[in-house]
Parts: C-alpha cells; sequence; structure tokens
C-alpha cells in the first residue's frame, strides 16, 4: 500500500471534513424541538422520537447499499449526490405539516447521512495509510462532533423561536456542495483486485467491530433521545436542552484529536476498553445527578469516550479491508453505529418505564462500567499468559 493513492488539496481536505461534520449527530438536530413536536401532533412521545431514529434505521438500511456505490461507481460521485440529498431531505421537514411525511423525509435524509458517511471514510482511506490515516480519521470523528457542538445549541435556539426552525440547519449541506464538486475527484484504484488480507479472512474480528459500534451507539444515544425528557424535571428549556446535549459532543473533539497520539502508543483493544469505561462512568454520573451542572459533567466524560472509540474502530476496519473492498467493509460500521440509533429508545423505553429514566442512565452506566473493568482484567490475564509461554 502506499502512502497516498491520491494527494488532495488542502480545500479537499477541508471540504471533506466540513462534510464530517453532517453526520453522526444529523437526526439530533431537532431533538430540541421533541416535547414541542409531541404537543403539535397530539401523539405519543415513542412516535415522535421516530422522527430521529427512523433517520437512523434508515441510515442502517441504506449503508451497504452505499459501500457498493462507492466501491463500484466511485466515491465522488456518491459524496455530491448525498451532499444534494440532504440539503433537499433535511430542510423538506420545515414545510410538512403530516406526522407521516414529515418521517419519509427523515428516511430520505437517512439515506443521505449513510452515502457522505461512508463517503468521506473511503476516501480518507484512500489517500491516506499509517500514522496520517490515522491522524484525518481523529480529525473526521472531531469535526463529527464539532458539527454537534454547533448545530445542537443553534437549533435548540432555533426551537425556542419556532419548532420548525430546527430544519434549515441542514442547508449547510448546500453550502458544502459547491466545493465538493470543484475540489474533490476519484481517487485513482488498482487495475486489478489485490489479495492482500481483507474482512473475508477477518470476518470473525470485522462483525465484532460492528457489534461494539452498536452496542456503544445504542448507549451513547440515550444523550438526544432521553435526556429532553429528563431534563424537564429540572426546569430546563429548548435552548439550554440544546447546549447540554451538545457537550457530549464537545469533549468527542478533545477524544478525537487525542486519539492519533494515542493510537500511536496504546493498543486499540485498550483504547477500546478505555472509551467503553468512560462512556458507561459518565452515564452513572448523569444517572445519579441531582444538578444541571453534575448531568453536564457526566456527558463531558462519556462524550470523550466516543471521541476516541469512532476513529479506533474506523481504522481498525481499514486496516483489515482491501482496497477494492473498502467502502463495503466500511459501510458495516456505518450500519452498526445507526442501528444503535434506531435501537437505543426502543431498547431503554421497556426500563424507563419501569424505573425511569435517571436510573435508566445509571444502571447501563454500571453495565458498560463493569464491562469494561472485566475486559481490561482479561486483557491483563491474556499478557501474563503470553510472557510465561
Amino acid at each position: 500500500m502506499t502512502t497516498a493513492v491520491h494527494a488532495p488539496s488542502r480545500v479537499a481536505q477541508a471540504t471533506l471534513l466540513a462534510a464530517a461534520t453532517l453526520t453522526i449527530m444529523a437526526a439530533a438536530i431537532i431533538a430540541p424541538s421533541l416535547p414541542a413536536m409531541a404537543e403539535v401532533f397530539d401523539t405519543a412521545d415513542v412516535l415522535v422520537r421516530s422522527a430521529l431514529t427512523v433517520t437512523s434505521l434508515a441510515i442502517a438500511i441504506s449503508a451497504p447499499l452505499s459501500g457498493a456505490v462507492a466501491d463500484r461507481a466511485g466515491r465522488r460521485p456518491l459524496l455530491l449526490g448525498s451532499l444534494a440529498l440532504y440539503a433537499i431531505a433535511g430542510t423538506a421537514g420545515y414545510f410538512v405539516s403530516d406526522l407521516a411525511v414529515l418521517l419519509a423525509t427523515r428516511a430520505l435524509l437517512g439515506v443521505a447521512v449513510g452515502g457522505i458517511m461512508t463517503a468521506v471514510s473511503a476516501l480518507i482511506t484512500d489517500w491516506f495509510d499509517g500514522p496520517r490515516r490515522a491522524s484525518f480519521l481523529g480529525m473526521q470523528q472531531a469535526a463529527a462532533s464539532l458539527g454537534g457542538v454547533v448545530f445542537l445549541p443553534l437549533a435548540g435556539v432555533l426551537a425556542d423561536l419556532d419548532w420548525k426552525l430546527p430544519f434549515w440547519i441542514y442547508a449547510v449541506s448546500a453550502l458544502i456542495l459547491p466545493f465538493a464538486v470543484l475540489t474533490i475527484g476519484e481517487p485513482a484504484r488498482a487495475a486489478t483486485p489485490t489479495a492482500a488480507p481483507g474482512a473475508s479472512r477477518n470476518s470473525l474480528r470485522v462483525y465484532g467491530i460492528y457489534a461494539l459500534a452498536l452496542v456503544a451507539t445504542l448507549a451513547f444515544y440515550m444523550a438526544p433521545t432521553q435526556l429532553p425528557f429528563l431534563l424537564i424535571d429540572f426546569n430546563v428549556g429548548p435552548a439550554v436542552t440544546g447546549m447540554v446535549v451538545a457537550g457530549s459532543t464537545l469533549t468527542g473533539i478533545v477524544g478525537a484529536l487525542a486519539f492519533p497520539a494515542l493510537r500511536s502508543k496504546v493498543a486499540p483493544t485498550t483504547i477500546t476498553t478505555v472509551s467503553v469505561g468512560l462512556l458507561g462512568l459518565g452515564w452513572l454520573v448523569i444517572g445519579t445527578a441531582g444538578s444541571v451542572a453534575l448531568i453536564v459533567a457526566g456527558l463531558l466524560v462519556g462524550g470523550i469516550g466516543v471521541g476516541l472509540v469512532v476513529p479506533n474502530l474506523n481504522l481498525r476496519l481499514a486496516d483489515l479491508a482491501a482496497q477494492e473492498r473498502r467502502g463495503q467493509v466500511l459501510s458495516g460500521l456505518v450500519t452498526g453505529i445507526f442501528l444503535g440509533q434506531f435501537l437505543s429508545p426502543l431498547a431503554v423505553q421497556p426500563l424507563i418505564q419501569t424505573i425511569g429514566v435517571a436510573r435508566t442512565f445509571a444502571l447501563i452506566g454500571v453495565a458498560m462500567t463493569v464491562g469494561a473493568a472485566m475486559a481490561a482484567l482479561f486483557t491483563l490475564q491474556q499478557n501474563k499468559n503470553r510472557k510465561v509461554a
């Protein structure tokens, strides 16, 4: 493998990172509007929350198709088409007054997000390898987290004025599209498929990575889907809700930017264990918090964990995949992440109905912290056995 299959300009790199801001928290942009939506549509909270989760389900279902398109038609057409669809489907929510139609536009938005995320990851792994790949994957996750930091508080402010206004945030994609058209080309590809180790030889490891991404995201996505309802007990309005939920993405930037340096010194398994442990600890703090300040503190801790785990899993998959199958392999991670988002409110709803939102955060926090501790002990024992052998 060469150091760079394609030498991207700085503007192309910046454009790709700008596109990355549109991905991870895309569905959550309307989170501050959820309580108002429940009143407007006069329906159950779970059905209104599906305005977030249907986007995640559409991403999860369409991501494998995006991966196939990326490998066959190319990364560039997938990225350009997805950016255009993102702007159209995202802003359409402002104009509709029927919940069923709104859910349909949110599903199309999901198709666009899956395409953008797959194309961005594939382009990064085509452009770079080695430490530069790790560094840029960290920057990709930082950019995705930055999107949450910027867009979620803005959505909260707009939702205070009118619950429909946050849908205009999706128009940012239309501003990025011209730069993508002008600066991002299609990377050169190998003339014939390589026989390098790919997902077929490491299928168990690859699917394990997908499962881990699903579980971690399922827990993390409790922030945008459950916190708006938990914060009602603290008399918090939409604007502050947007800022509080954005706290998890703020420290996600810190974790993502720290990832390249950490990856050069620490084993991937250790990074994964620490990431899950931090997420669990943060959620435990939220579940036992008696103030908004402590809830924010828990989000900040959990955000660092997410900022570390996503680029780590992305890099591991990129290293396992041959170039001609890279889009498909990386799209599986997109499916895992967003399937976790979709399942999150459905999976925790029985717990919430039984023990409440706060205790559900605490219980899941304990489970993840204990799981991380057990994984760490198992790894230590394996290392000792290797030394003895």
